[in-house]
Formats: structure tokens, C-alpha cells, sequence
């Protein structure tokens, strides 16, 4: 899935519904039918989601749901702007059965509200990756665990596997050789990389890929402690975030993410800074383009240079839903290995259920680091989705001043601890 952009913050009075919405035990089922269901009725499940590009694979796996059990109808939701949708539905008490959500600043916020289920100790959480139960456990900072992983995104760099025989470039494995490889592909007229910023979320790619590898997630914990400052801290990480706009196309801020599916598909740049969720879009537009992908090379010691995975989609039940049991049911559907496979197959995703494997020949260059297990979560998901890093680190890269950029990270993120 491609990583959206932090949604819009709902409003205050909205906001302030949270927790109380997650004690109410009368509050509204988002089911339709309003109860349980009698003798001969179908019970109706809102299954929400908010994956536009994975909403074709759940209709095939909902349609298989709904054929196998004939009492029970799952609708899929799945709206624009879909993690605003569901905060506004939070403050309304009328949250869906089952949802479907990235493990993001929402989903923290409304975990920490009591509105999910706790899956602690659950059997079903014994098929998932212990790596990404404590991904969202350290994300809550909670022992309790109110989602089940289902699927895991992969984010580094994608490349065109031509451009570079032809260039005679092999895969660079540190910072420096990175640069040398965008310098030389610059040198002979071609572009290094192909840049999105019209899309401001596309900016979170390459800075979620330099923040773990170079200073670590657990550096948020310390900002929120107070114990540091992005002004005395982040200044390399924004030096390499300006360097990468010296090797991509002139418009950056013209062109969108779809123009740079389109673009990379057709050879326009010799790699794409963008996750694993790009290509299906990109196969689309070209079937027959030979691409791999590598880890991002954030510093010059290989063995700190991580791939970016997160919890791309987890699995989690409304506390109020008046059908937990037939909520549970599609759950457990879904974590079935076949249905898990069936859906990283079409989406390129990676499971976060044991067994299962992505067997993609285009993700070889990932597979190392998830045997290693050198991995790193989404540095944006530890920063409060209210300071908008997105719009802000877009605003740095076209002013391209690194005192400002840093000041601003700085103040941004205080005022939305000091309305906590």
C-alpha cells in the first residue's frame, strides 16, 4: 500500500468524545440490523478498511466469506480519507465491527481511547510474527494488544534493473557508493531518481528510510522525554534528504505519485525512492520492466542500513460491536494462510502470519533483511499525525533551509504535546 498522508485532525469537540465513546457500554452498534440477530435473520458486519488500492482484493475475500457462511453478511467500507472517516465515527460511537487499519498515529490514538478489543493472549495471535505484535505494543506503548497483524509493507528503493547493467552500476550497499551511483547515472544525462512532491506524503519515503538507520525510533521516545532536539540531532538526516533532490527531475513539485508509477515504468529514472506498494501500479503500466528493489543505504556501515517495515494493515475488533462472534469469525478468516497469501500476492505485500512467504522474484532484495531481521518501523508513525511532517519536510525541500526545517520539526511537535 502506498503510505498516505496523515489525515486531517478532527475537530477538538470531536476529539474530546474519544474516551468517552470507549466506556460506553450503550453506545450504537455500527452494525445495521441493531442487535443480535434472531432465528433466520443474517447477521451484518461493517468490515472498514482503509487500503483504496486493496479494495478489489478484499471484495474477493469477502465474497468468499459471505458464500461460506450463509447467516453472515460482511460489507466492506472503504471511504476517501478513510483514517479522518473513522476518527469522526469514533466521536460518534459508531464505530465499524471490523477494521482494518496501518499501525499509524491513528490507531494509537484510538487504542489508547479503549475502543478495541484485546487480543493479549489471544490463540490467534500465536500464527503472527512476534517481531510485529511488539511493533504495535511499542507504538502504544501498552502491554495490551488491541490489533492482530495481518500484513506488513516493505519500503527502500526500487530500481530498474537495465539502467543499471547498462550503467554498469552495481547495487550500492552504503551512502557513499548511493551517490556515486545517482552521480554517474547524472553524468550521462539520465535521472537518478524520479521525486513526487506535488504528493506531500511521498516526502516520508526516503525520511523514513534515514531516521532508523540513523539515529533509531527510540530517538521519539527521548524527544517526547525532552531529552533531545531535532535542532541538535537531525541535521544529517535533513543534509542527505537535500542531497537526493540534486539527482531527480526539475519539476519535483509538478509531479505526483501516480506521474512517478508512470515515469519509473517507462525508464524515465534509474530508481524510485518509493515502498513496495508502488508496484502493482508499476507493473500496470509496464508488465515487462525487469525492476528489484534494495535496501535504503542511510549510512556507510551496511549493517545499520534497515529495511523500513511496518504494520501495514492489522486487523481489530469495535469493543461495542453487538456481533463480536461473527466479528471474530471473518478475523480468523482472513489470518488463514491461503487468504493471507492471496492478498500479499495481488498487493506485493509481506505477511505478518508464520508460514506464509512472499515469493515475488521483484522483493529478493528485501528477503536478507527479513531473514536477519534488519528491520526498522516507519520513523512517521511515532510522530503525532497533528504536526503534519509530511507538509512540513515538502516545505523544507523547496526552501531548502536546514536551520528553519529543524526549528520548525521542533516547534511543531512541542505545541502538540503541550495540548495533551
Amino acid at each position: 500500500m502506498k503510505k498516505t498522508m496523515k489525515p486531517v485532525t478532527v475537530s477538538l469537540l470531536a476529539m474530546s468524545l474519544l474516551s468517552a465513546c470507549g466506556n460506553n457500554s450503550g453506545s450504537n452498534a455500527a452494525s445495521a440490523d441493531g442487535g443480535n440477530a434472531t432465528s433466520g435473520e443474517k447477521v451484518k458486519i461493517e468490515f472498514f478498511q482503509n487500503k483504496t488500492e486493496a479494495k478489489a482484493t478484499f471484495d474477493k475475500l469477502v465474497a468468499q466469506f459471505n458464500a461460506a457462511n450463509p447467516n453472515i453478511v460482511v460489507s466492506q467500507i472503504n471511504p476517501p480519507d478513510a483514517e479522518t472517516v473513522l476518527k469522526t465515527r469514533a466521536a460518534k460511537q459508531d464505530l465499524p465491527d471490523v477494521i482494518g487499519l496501518g499501525a499509524t498515529d491513528t490507531y494509537k490514538t484510538l487504542s489508547a481511547s479503549g475502543l478495541f478489543e484485546d487480543f493479549t493472549g489471544d490463540p490467534l495471535v500465536s500464527s503472527i510474527q512476534p517481531a510485529y505484535v511488539k511493533m504495535l505494543n511499542d507504538l502504544t506503548g501498552s502491554s495490551e494488544l488491541n490489533g492482530i497483524p495481518f500484513s506488513a509493507n516493505a519500503s527502500g528503493v526500487i530500481y530498474n534493473k537495465a539502467m543499471f547493467k547498462e550503467a554498469g552500476v552495481a547495487v550500492p550497499t552504503t551512502w557513499d557508493e548511493f551517490i556515486a551511483a545517482a552521480q554517474k547515472f547524472k553524468d550521462s544525462g539520465k535521472y537518478a531518481f524520479y521525486l513526487t512532491l506535488k504528493d506531500s506524503w511521498t516526502s516520508l519515503t526516503p525520511f523514513n528510510s534515514l531516521e532508523p538507520s540513523i539515529l533509531g525510533t527510540d530517538y521519539f521516545k527521548k524527544r517526547a522525554e525532552g531529552s533531545v532536539t531535532f535542532a541538535d540531532s537531525f541535521r544529517e538526516i535533513a543534509e542527505k534528504q537535500l542531497k537526493l533532490t540534486e539527482f531527480a527531475q526539475k519539476d519535483i513539485f509538478g509531479k505526483g505519485y501516480n506521474d512517478g508509477n508512470t515515469a519509473f515504468a517507462k525508464g524515465e529514472s534509474a530508481m524510485y525512492l518509493q515502498g513496495v506498494w508502488a508496484i502493482p501500479e508499476i507493473m500496470k503500466a509496464n508488465p515487462s520492466l525487469e525492476m528489484g528493489v534494495f535496501p535504503f543505504p542511510a549510512t556507510n556501515d551496511p549493517a545499520k542500513n534497515k529495511v523500513i517495515s511496518g504494520v501495514d494493515t492489522l486487523l481489530t475488533i469495535s469493543k461495542d460491536s453487538k456481533h463480536k462472534e461473527e466479528a471474530k469469525k471473518f478475523v480468523e478468516f482472513l489470518l488463514q494462510p491461503q487468504n493471507v497469501t492471496a492478498y500479499i500476492t495481488e498487493q506485493k505485500a509481506f505477511p505478518a502470519v508464520k508460514g506464509v512467504t512472499q515469493d515475488d522474484p521483484a522483493m529478493d532484495g528485501f528477503k536478507e533483511a527479513f531473514t536477519s531481521g534488519k528491520l526498522a518501523d516507519f520513523a512517521d508513525h511515532y510522530i503525532p499525525g497533528a504536526m503534519k511532517v509530511d507538509t512540513i519536510i515538502q516545505s523544507f525541500l523547496n526552501k531548502k533551509d536546514i536551520d528553519a526545517y529543524l526549528k520548525q520539526l521542533d516547534t511543531e511537535w512541542d505545541k502538540v504535546a503541550n495540548r495533551k
